[in-house]
């Protein structure tokens, strides 16, 4: 999101439905997701995040307006017939990523964590990988049919349970690696994710997401140093 695309947002929604904007959600606090909000600020909105979100974006002096409410776990909101459920699930990508359950659709919308039909980005940047499967986990035990997100493809839930099955075998692949005592170019030549390879990216981001977690597994669990490891 930009100042350019929230403009044009602003005018399809003038357009398609000619009603007031009452709530500007901030999925997470990656500035590809927040900027822009700040066109938002001259229509009464009401703008939401999660509250390490919000502390981000205030020590980080994100250049977009800041939320008016933030939340620690759980909010609802009320507009006419619909319920929007905000939920956090603990860490998974960036600070303060969270879900949203629109009732009575049925419709999940999940940014950056859960993408259909495409790989994960490339070395998995700022991905939290344990707490992407455990946050999935826990976003497939909700009562939803339709699932959209911020990047990939909209799906159902089948898609959503493939896309978790596709993260715990690359991540299965590359800790038996490390156990195995491998090297980084070793497991990239001998991890077999080949039924995942109608995903788009598979060919030109799979090495790159096997490095991601090596690195993570080595660096934030510890692996690197552990002396069963050596």
């Amino acid at each position: 999101m930009n100042d350019s695309a929230a403009n044009w947002l602003i005018k399809t929604l003038e357009q398609r439905f000619n009603k007031p904007v009452k709530f500007v959600i901030y999925s997470h606090n990656h500035s590809d997701h927040i900027y822009g909000g700040k066109q938002f600020d001259d229509f009464g909105t009401v703008f939401i995040a999660h509250e390490l979100a919000y502390q981000d974006m205030i020590t980080t002096m994100a250049k977009t307006k800041l939320p008016d409410l933030y939340f620690a776990s759980e909010m609802t909101l009320l507009s006419g017939e619909h319920e929007i459920e905000l939920r956090y699930h603990g860490p998974n990508d960036g600070r303060g990523s969270i879900s949203m359950l629109v009732k009575p659709e049925k419709v999940m919308f999940v940014v950056d964590w859960i993408v259909l039909g495409r790989m994960p980005w490339q070395k998995l940047w700022s991905y939290d990988i344990q707490g992407m499967i455990n946050s999935t986990h826990e976003v497939l035990d909700l009562d939803f049919e339709t699932f959209v997100g911020g990047h990939g493809d909209i799906g159902n839930k089948a898609d959503v349970e493939r896309y978790l099955a596709y993260l715990e075998h690359l991540y299965t692949e590359v800790i038996n690696g490390i156990q195995q005592g491998m090297s980084l170019e070793l497991i990239q030549q001998q991890a077999d994710l080949s039924d995942y390879s109608d995903l788009a990216n598979y060919d030109a981001w799979l090495d790159d997401n096997i490095e991601g977690v090596y690195k993570r597994l080595l660096n934030e669990s510890g692996m690197g140093w552990r002396p069963d490891l050596q």
